[in-house]
């Protein structure tokens, strides 16, 4: 077949097959790709994507130069400018809060590395390039504020709560307002009005991400969130041990009860590698999650091995600096993308219809 003119509506033609990982839409019926320059054997172009699919920004560049090069085998030079296109997040219901994707971290039982893969997934998501909040709905345990070694308390503004800043990070804990020794003994009114607080009365901005460190088992917790504002989805950690995948069914089953989609599930503590010897040891077992996921037909979005670094930095309230480690940050990073990627194919397979203004 004889490569036809290359001209700007053969390269939009071309790129309408490219999808917008975000919305699952066209990027060139979303007007995403602009600036088209053809010169000779050269084509140079910008495509504007948003910092909500910033994981992928390099693997959608990639496949928009496929594209084009499949279309248009004589050239020889394809230049693509990336930059952040500008779709606001949309108000969730009644609540206050702007947000694209809010998820929920949860876990059947505790003692699993909820929080600190909470934790990790929403730096591992700002540090790709996405705006994040992190809110720590674990009422009984907070963890949050000492792995991140937050000092400070939210203060109170208009009648909004300002949530503490990390590095250009929002958050709020419930470790914020009640001191580190205090238990907290609440019924489920008492969790209900303190999580409207958390999500009606605090001022967020406008984020990407919202990742919600939830409470361990299947409490009243998950009920007022999906009561409250419709989550994008749940990630569901645990280890690899049989009695920790029975708890991680139930909390899977739960999260179907409320109608709260499962995105993935993580395995932690999967395995560990001794750094004198190099040999694995698999103490509680190893590959049991993903067995069950592929089980259940729910994504598994990858292992978390049992590491030292960790550990050590989370005690000491510099989780962040685990994105330092060569063995751990690439892994950590790997569930950051998978996790953006599962949300881009549930958006391409049912891509949803434009929002239209009824005049």
């Amino acid at each position: 077949m004889a490569e036809g003119p290359i001209d700007k509506t053969a390269v939009h033609a071309a790129l309408d097959k490219l999808l917008d990982p975000e919305t699952g839409r066209s990027v060139v019926q979303m007007e995403q790709v602009s600036s088209v320059v053809l010169e000779r054997d050269t084509v140079r172009l910008t495509l504007a994507l948003t910092t909500h699919s910033a994981p992928l920004w390099e693997e959608t560049k990639a496949a928009a130069e496929k594209l084009l090069r499949d279309q248009f085998p004589s050239l020889q030079t394809i230049e693509i400018d990336l930059v952040v296109h500008s779709r606001p997040p949309e108000k969730l219901g009644q609540v206050g809060l702007t947000v694209k994707s809010l998820i929920a971290v949860g876990s059947g039982k505790g003692g699993v590395g909820k929080s600190t893969l909470a934790a990790s997934l929403a730096l591992g998501l700002k540090r790709a390039g996405c705006q994040v909040g992190l809110l720590d709905a674990d009422f009984y345990g907070p963890s949050i504020p000492h792995l991140l070694g937050i000092n400070g308390s939210p203060v109170q503004e208009n009648n909004e709560v300002i949530p503490v800043d990390y590095h250009g990070m929002p958050v709020m804990s419930i470790g914020f307002l009640v001191p580190p020794d205090q238990a907290v003994v609440w019924r489920g009114p008492m969790l209900h009005n303190h999580m409207s607080l958390f999500l009606a009365q605090t001022r967020w901005g406008e984020l990407d991400y919202l990742i919600v460190d939830m409470p361990p088992g299947t409490g009243d917790i998950a009920l007022s969130l999906s009561q409250m504002l419709p989550v994008t989805g749940t990630v569901i950690v645990c280890t690899p041990q049989q009695v920790a995948l029975l708890d991680a069914v139930k909390a899977i089953s739960m999260m179907g009860t409320v109608k709260i989609p499962v995105l993935g599930v993580v395995e932690n503590m999967s395995g560990f590698v001794c750094p004198d010897c190099d040999k694995r040891y698999d103490i509680f077992g190893s590959g049991g999650a993903k067995a069950k996921a592929d089980e259940l037909g729910v994504p598994f979005l990858g292992e978390v091995p049992i590491n030292l670094s960790i550990r050590t930095l989370g005690d000491s309230g510099r989780a962040v600096d685990v994105f330092e480690d060569n063995v751990v940050a690439p892994i950590l990073d790997g569930i950051c993308y998978q996790l953006v990627r599962s949300l881009a194919d549930t958006q391409a397979s049912a891509p949803p219809l434009p929002n239209l203004t009824v005049l």
